[in-house]
C-alpha cells in the first residue's frame, strides 16, 4: 500500500515538473524563473526518493531522466558538463559487445550444428526486414506530405554547415561486412563484421571432430555467461550515464528548440506512434506474441536507447531481455546484430520524412513519381550503414545530392536533431527485439512460460 502511495506521489511529481516546463518554454505564465526551478526542484524530492525505494533499473532510468531535464533546464552550466558519464556509458557497452556476440553465436549455432537453420533465419530476417522497413519509408513520406512541416521555413541569412556533419562520400560497400581483421573491427565496434567472422568461426567449429569442438563450445558457454553478467554490472551504471546524457542535451539545445521545430517534432512523434501501432503491434498480434510480457522484456533497452540515443548502448541489455524472454541464443545473437545494419525501422522512417521536408523547405515541388523515386533510393541506401556515425545524414546528404536539393535544409534542423535520434533510435531497438521474437516463434526457439 505504501509502495503504490509514492509510486502515485511520485508520477503526480514528474506530471507537474512537465507542466511547469512546458508553462515557462511556451511563455504561458509570466512568473520569475525562480519559482518555476524552485517547483521542479520541490517535485524531484519525492521523485528520487521513490526512485530510491525502488528495486527496478526501469524505474532508476525513469527517474535519472527527469532529473536530467530538471538539471539543463535549470543548472546549464552544470548540466553541460555531465555528458563525461554518457561517454563512459558507452564505452563500456563497447567492450561488452564483441565477446558477447562472439561467445553467444558459437554457442548458438557450433553448440547444435543445426547450419541448414541459420541459413533459414537469415532469409527470414532479410524478407521481414526489407517489409517492414519499406512500409516505415512510406508512413515517413505520408506523415511529411499531411504536416507539410516543411513549408514555410525561412532561409537563414547566413548558415554554416555544422563541424559535426558528416560528408555524403561514405557509402556502404557490400564487401565491408567482411573484416580484414578482427581485432580492428573489434577496435572500430563493426558489430556486423564480428558477427560475420563469428558465424563462420561457430561454422568451423561445428565441422570439428567431437574432441576439438567440446572444449571450444564449452569455453564459448563460459565466456557467454561472464558476459551476461559483466552487462548486468555496466548497466547498473546507466541511470547515471542516462541522466548526464539528458542534462546534457537539454542544457546545451534548451528547450526552445521545441518550440521552433514543433511541427517537425510532432509529424515524426506521430508518425513514429502510427508505424508502432499500425505495423508493429498487428504483426506482433498476428504472430501471437505475448504483448505484456514483451513490454516488460524489453522496457529496459528501450529505455536506455531513447535516453542515450545509441542502438548500440541498448544490445547487451536487448541480448538479456530476449534470453529472459525465452528467445533461444542462436536466435537472438544472430538475428538482433543483423537487425542492427538491415532493420532501422525508426531511422528509415525519419529518412523519407526529412528528404521530403528538406523539398518542402526549399520551396521545390516535387511529384509522387519524383517521391517514390526518393523512397526506392532509400530503400536501397539505407541498409547497411550501422557503422557510419551519424548514418542517418550520411544517406541524407547523399539523397539531397542525388536529387539535386540544397542542403540548407538539412543544416537547420541539425541542431534539433538529438531530440528525433532518441525517438528513432527507441524504435529501432524495438523493432528488432519484436523481429528476434517473431523469427524464434517461427523457428521453434521460443520458450513461453
Amino acid at each position: 500500500m505504501k509502495h503504490h502511495l509514492w509510486r502515485n506521489v511520485a508520477l503526480l511529481a514528474g506530471l507537474l515538473i512537465v507542466l511547469a516546463t512546458w508553462l515557462q518554454v511556451g511563455g504561458m505564465v509570466d512568473l520569475p524563473p525562480v519559482i518555476f526551478t524552485s517547483l521542479r526542484l520541490a517535485c524531484l524530492l519525492p521523485l528520487l526518493w521513490y526512485g530510491w525505494q525502488a528495486r527496478s533499473l526501469t524505474i532508476w532510468v525513469f527517474v535519472a531522466m527527469i532529473t536530467g531535464v530538471v538539471l539543463g533546464v535549470d543548472f546549464p552550466d552544470i548540466a553541460r558538463e555531465l555528458n563525461v558519464f554518457g561517454k563512459i556509458f558507452l564505452r563500456l557497452v563497447k567492450m561488452i559487445i564483441a565477446p558477447l556476440l562472439f561467445a553467444t553465436l558459437v554457442v548458438g549455432i557450433a553448440g547444435h550444428s543445426d547450419l541448414k537453420q541459420v541459413g533459414r533465419m537469415g532469409l527470414k530476417a532479410i524478407i521481414y526486414f526489407e517489409v517492414v522497413t519499406t512500409l516505415a519509408l512510406f508512413i515517413g513520406l505520408a506523415a511529411i506530405n499531411l504536416s507539410q512541416a516543411g513549408a514555410g521555413i525561412a532561409k537563414p541569412a547566413t548558415i554554416e554547415k555544422p563541424d559535426a556533419l558528416p560528408d555524403a562520400g561514405k557509402h556502404f560497400q557490400l564487401y565491408e561486412i567482411v573484416p580484414e581483421n578482427i581485432a580492428k573491427a573489434i577496435s572500430e565496434n563493426n558489430v556486423l563484421q564480428v558477427v560475420v567472422f563469428s558465424i563462420l568461426f561457430a561454422i568451423a567449429v561445428s565441422m570439428c571432430a567431437e574432441e576439438y569442438k567440446k572444449p571450444v563450445v564449452r569455453f564459448a558457454e563460459v565466456l557467454s555467461e561472464v558476459m551476461f553478467k559483466l552487462t548486468n554490472l555496466v548497466m547498473l551504471f546507466s541511470p547515471i550515464a542516462v541522466g548526464g546524457a539528458i542534462a546534457y542535451t537539454v542544457g546545451t539545445m534548451g528547450l526552445g528548440i521545441f518550440k521552433n521545430f514543433s511541427l517537425l517534432l510532432l509529424t515524426l512523434a506521430g508518425a513514429l506512434l502510427f508505424f508502432l501501432f499500425g505495423v508493429l503491434l498487428p504483426i506482433a498480434l498476428y504472430f501471437k506474441v505475448p504483448i505484456k510480457k514483451f513490454l516488460q522484456a524489453v522496457e529496459e533497452p528501450v529505455s536506455v536507447a531513447f535516453a542515450t540515443a545509441s542502438s548500440d548502448a541498448a544490445l547487451p541489455k536487448a541480448m538479456s531481455a530476449m534470453d529472459k524472454l525465452g528467445v533461444h541464443k542462436k536466435v537472438y545473437s544472430f538475428v538482433l546484430p543483423m537487425g542492427y545494419s538491415f532493420n532501422l525501422d525508426g531511422t528509415t522512417l525519419y529518412l523519407s520524412l526529412a528528404a521530403i521536408f528538406v523539398s518542402q523547405a526549399a520551396g521545390i515541388h516535387m511529384p509522387l513519381s519524383t517521391q517514390l523515386y526518393i523512397l526506392l533510393t532509400l530503400m536501397l541506401t539505407s541498409k547497411g550503414v550501422a557503422g557510419v556515425a551519424k548514418a542517418s545524414f550520411v544517406i541524407l546528404l547523399g539523397t539531397v545530392a542525388t536529387f539535386h536539393l540544397p542542403e540548407w535544409p538539412i543544416y537547420v534542423i541539425f541542431g534539433v536533431d538529438s531530440i528525433m535520434d532518441m525517438a528513432r533510435t527507441s524504435v529501432n531497438v524495438l523493432g528488432n527485439c519484436l523481429a528476434t521474437v517473431i523469427i524464434a516463434k517461427s523457428e521453434g526457439e521460443l520458450v513461453e512460460a
